[in-house]
């Protein structure tokens, strides 16, 4: 795999910081996995299955699981270790808090000057909310993107799973490999990376800060509807399914106008523009949506196809497990668990053709690479169970 031999030290949590690392080690990078003796607060978020949590079975995958203590001085030493052998390190800690613990990034450096240390927090390394708590809901807020979603006379909406996390974990990852590159493939020095999680989920928003600048506005919410395009919306079928379509192209445009049975509508000179179809999104999809009310959810999606018109059915974790092409993907996988048995999960998430990332395993319990890891670092059984006794480990 393209990682092999690279070694990760994940000492930060929940959402961000532990996905960044995920992605590195979904294809092959060496990721030692850090959490306190009580673990990881992922661990109590989401569904469990007698007990056994399901959403770090995802978000640990391919790690090994250590417990330390970074507080005692004695954890401290053990992840200056730690570091010294590795190539990146990632944290999550509000600014300082490394600092606190005789972290720094001179200190950490001081024993890996090559050493890649990535800093993930909700505002940043600097400026004046730098010390602020920060999570992926405060970037969703910030950013504009709940100012946008929802229904035109309904209230900001936020998503309901880690959005803003999951665009800054590959945000992160992103830029590891950026300086992986620039350190093993030109010669370069260990670098300090500083994610904060308000500005990836900012920067795929699209145009919004320009569109303000030159013009004044601010997108406001529009539901299902897009203000670049129309029809562009969620449609009940008679079966009660539902489909979403886009028309992002011209001709994907006048494609569906055809299949709907209102050709008329393409000749009207405002048909012409996405942006100009988008301000007669009532009459679009009034024709739309009757077509397809009128129709069940297969007789949809075939017709569509036939078209050459871009629709989907909207699913639900059923659908998605079922549904073919996702199965010709292999989208989702089987991984055996040790604890659970048999678990499906998404697989990694694009496919390399001479080096592919691969599941090896599902998150691992709370401190169950301790002995191995710790062996490795040259101590002893009994210093092991001393540092277990004494709360390090």
């Amino acid at each position: 795999m393209p990682l092999e031999g690279i070694g990760v030290v994940d000492a930060s949590t929940l959402i961000a910081g532990p996905m960044a690392a995920m992605i590195l080690a979904d294809f092959g990078a060496d990721v030692i996995k850090i959490e306190h003796p009580r673990g990881d607060p992922l661990r109590d978020h989401g569904h469990a299955k007698d007990d056994v949590p399901l959403w770090w079975k995802v978000v640990g995958r391919n790690k090994r699981a250590v417990t330390l203590n970074l507080s005692k001085e004695a954890g401290q030493e053990i992840l200056l270790r730690l570091a010294e052998r590795a190539d990146v390190l990632i944290e999550n800690f509000r600014p300082g808090t490394f600092e606190r613990w005789n972290l720094s990034p001179e200190r950490l450096r001081s024993v890996n000057p090559s050493l890649i240390i990535t800093r993930v927090t909700g505002f940043g390394q600097f400026g004046p909310y730098s010390s602020r708590p920060g999570f992926g809901t405060l970037a969703e807020s910030m950013s504009g993107f709940a100012h946008m979603t929802g229904e035109p006379d309904g209230p900001p909406t936020l998503p309901p799973f880690g959005l803003a996390d999951s665009i800054a974990a590959q945000a992160t990852a992103n830029a590891i490999l950026m300086c992986l590159y620039n350190r093993d493939a030109r010669g370069g020095p260990g670098q300090l990376i500083d994610v904060a999680i308000i500005e990836p989920i900012l920067s795929v928003l699209g145009s919004q800060p320009t569109v303000f600048d030159q013009l004044g506005i601010a997108q406001c919410r529009s539901g299902n509807r897009s203000v670049n395009n129309a029809p562009r919306n969620t449609y009940e079928t008679r079966d009660g399914q539902w489909v979403a379509i886009s028309t992002s192209a011209q001709s994907v445009a006048e494609r569906v106008m055809h299949l709907v049975g209102h050709p008329e509508v393409i000749s009207e000179p405002w048909f012409a523009s996405g942006r100009d179809r988008a301000k007669h999104a009532d009459l679009l999809d009034g024709m739309v949506g009757s077509w397809i009310g009128d129709r069940d959810l297969a007789d949809v999606v075939s017709a569509f196809e036939k078209a050459q018109a871009a629709v989907a059915p909207i699913y639900d974790a059923q659908g998605v497990l079922g549904d073919p092409q996702y199965q010709a993907l292999e989208s989702i996988v089987t991984v055996d668990d040790a604890e659970l048995g048999p678990v499906k999960m998404q697989n990694v998430m694009f496919r390399l053709s001479e080096t592919p990332g691969h599941i090896r395993w599902a998150g691992r319990p709370l401190g169950a690479d301790n002995r191995a890891v710790y062996t490795e670092l040259g101590l002893s059984n009994d210093q092991i169970d001393e540092l277990a006794e004494s709360g390090v480990i």
